[in-house]
């Protein structure tokens, strides 16, 4: 169970990973939309919550999604605590 668990974590830090990667790419071509959409409909749910509650980290006229580093070091932070 440990096992499948630990694949998932590694799994969902991939998506966030390409999350990132599809989020500087202002219109992706068409043959890759059915993926980026895919990838927020996995990330969504757990980035909004956080989203609403940790507001962006505005440095000059860019704003940090803080959201997605959070669930970067929650997922970390699992990793460590369970598949060590």
């Amino acid at each position: 169970m440990t096992l499948v668990l630990c694949l998932l974590l590694q799994a969902y830090w991939l998506v966030l990973f390409l999350h990132v990667i599809f989020s500087w790419v202002p219109r992706p071509p068409e043959p890759i939309l059915p993926v980026v959409h895919g990838v927020r409909a996995l990330v969504e749910p757990l980035a909004a919550p956080l989203r609403r509650t940790i507001p962006p980290l505005r440095l000059g006229g860019i704003g940090l999604d803080l959201s997605i580093i959070v669930l970067f070091l929650a997922i970390w932070i699992l990793q460590i605590a369970l598949c060590r």
